[in-house]
């Protein structure tokens, strides 16, 4: 009998993550993939995502929308957990698979854990320093399998209490479509989404939620540093956690300029495409810390949302100031990166991670979490 694994995706960027081992136990005999959509894939101002999850022609999608134009981080926490409480009584799952440090992940593993449902975290025990790093330990504490990226996260949930059995290091799952022989040719994806110039950079700025009241002046910062350079620009929105209003207002000077194309959303493997062949990439975005030191790409990383993850001595660290950030891209030109030692797997993710489900052991680990003092 095979076994039903759900997976939970709030937003483009996880869908991304767990893409491939969605489609990994797709065409496995011995397992039933079930995907829970909610998040920012709704949100028509986003793109409207869920339309890429459709796409890839999976067979049992579930969506629930769990936002309201005025709900806050707890909010949604409380309405998708009550959506997809009634969901798992009703598939009944063997097991949750959900990712990262969203609220969306922290409500699946707090459903599946008081409804007796193994739950699996991806990428578990990695740092920020924002209120994304609160959530991610406790979505972490409240799981019972852990597929992380690397031994620094496998090392520091050992240091939280879980069990070394427990924990599976299996790479960044995004790793694997990166150097996908199917990403689109960039002529291509230019073509799809109207891009006339020649050469860009990549620009994605997010809101930090606990510096939420003074998004409004970063964002204005932002935009001014952009507008007094000289690159053309693919703008990515941010996403939807608090002081996200504040940035799409700030975009709104963009629009009309030339030298930028601004989008709600890219699918994921345009947008890896896009990024590969970009001069360089600016903002705050974990696809600056994770995926371009990958592709040899330069960095400028603003402000503090990743400010424990960005320690690539090759990443220009830069404060909110416009001046700061228009001395970085006075220089971005000149400054040459070697493509990242392979600190977060080497693209074989999904095959460890179905290697690991095959294995009867992950299946008879304690529902009951044990701490292991060190």
């Amino acid at each position: 009998m095979s076994k039903k694994i759900l997976f939970l995706t709030g937003t483009r960027a996880d869908f991304g993550k767990i893409k491939s081992l969605i489609q990994v136990l797709e065409t496995h005999p011995k397992f039933e993939p079930y995907i829970f959509v909610t998040g920012m894939h709704l949100q028509e101002e986003y793109g409207y995502t869920v339309l890429e999850v459709e796409r890839c022609g999976f067979s049992n999608i579930h969506t629930f929308e769990n936002h309201t134009h005025e709900t806050t981080m707890d909010l949604t926490l409380a309405k998708t957990i009550e959506g997809l409480s009634i969901y798992v009584k009703s598939c009944a799952p063997d097991m949750i698979v959900i990712h990262g440090d969203r609220v969306e992940a922290l409500a699946g593993a707090i459903v599946g854990s008081l409804n007796n449902i193994l739950v699996s975290h991806i990428e578990g025990g990695e740092v920020s320093g924002t209120i994304d790093e609160l959530i991610r330990h406790s979505t972490s504490k409240m799981s019972h399998v852990h597929f992380v990226s690397n031994k620094q996260a496998k090392k520091r949930l050992l240091q939280m209490g879980e069990l070394e059995a427990a924990v599976f290091t299996i790479g960044s799952p995004d790793v694997d479509i990166m150097f996908s022989n199917n990403l689109p040719d960039l002529a291509t994806v230019k073509q799809y989404y109207e891009i006339q110039f020649d050469t860009y950079a990549v620009a994605m700025f997010h809101p930090v939620t606990t510096e939420a009241k003074h998004m409004q002046e970063y964002a204005v910062n932002f935009v001014e540093a952009l507008l007094n350079d000289h690159h053309n620009y693919v703008v990515v929105f941010p996403n939807n956690d608090l002081g996200s209003q504040a940035v799409l207002k700030a975009y709104e000077k963009l629009k009309g300029n030339p030298r930028f194309r601004i989008f709600p959303s890219l699918r994921f493997e345009y947008f890896l495409t896009l990024l590969k062949k970009a001069q360089f990439i600016i903002g705050n975005s974990s696809a600056g810390i994770r995926e371009a030191p990958y592709y040899g790409l330069p960095i400028i990383n603003i402000g503090t949302r990743q400010q424990n993850r960005a320690l690539h001595a090759d990443i220009i660290n830069v404060d909110y100031t416009t001046e700061s950030i228009i001395n970085a891209l006075n220089t971005i030109d000149l400054h040459e990166i070697k493509p990242s030692e392979n600190d977060f797997g080497k693209g074989n993710s999904a095959e460890l991670f179905l290697k690991s489900l095959l294995n009867e052991d992950i299946w008879q680990l304690n529902h009951q979490k044990q701490f292991k003092d060190n």
